[in-house]
């Protein structure tokens, strides 16, 4: 795998519908070495998860990594607590956000970059239902106007 190929093992649609992307990061996962293995064969979910900031560390509780089918007793428990891997400078950037009201970080996608687990977080705001509804119909909209091209063109 060469050093700059990205290659996407999980996302997160329901964070993008649910809260407003104000920042975005890359963090690396601290990782057993049958995690790791479990994350490039794609077992791996983080669609309840969420980052919480403590003694300056960030930590994602609520991710699932499936146990290695090959692990046998080098497993770990699926749901366990994970260290993220940011510069001093990030977490207390996202600590500072996080303790305004309204704001929190959550996962977007785990990928795999160089060989190297990695999760992009986002500091993110929280949608009001009229939101919601605003970013469907401007989605149907879209998607309506390209079928209508699509139709003229053929």
């Amino acid at each position: 795998m060469s050093k700059d190929r990205v290659l996407m093992v999980a996302g997160n649609k329901k964070a993008y519908h649910d809260y407003f992307v104000l920042e975005t990061f890359e963090a690396g996962i601290e990782l057993v070495g049958t995690e790791v293995k479990a994350v490039r064969m794609g077992q791996v979910s983080i669609k309840e998860a969420f980052i919480r900031i403590d003694k300056n560390q960030a930590f994602v509780f609520g991710m699932h990594i499936n146990p290695y089918e090959k692990g046998n007793l080098f497993n770990k428990d699926p749901l366990r607590i994970r260290r993220l891997l940011l510069h001093k400078k990030e977490i207390r950037k996202l600590a500072a956000a996080s303790a305004e009201q309204g704001c929190t970080i959550v996962p977007l996608s785990v990928y795999l970059k160089g060989g190297l687990v990695k999760m992009e977080i986002g500091l993110v705001k929280g949608k009001k239902n009229y939101d919601k509804r605003d970013d469907i119909a401007k989605k149907d909209m879209r998607r309506e106007t390209e079928r209508e091209f699509k139709v003229k063109n053929l």
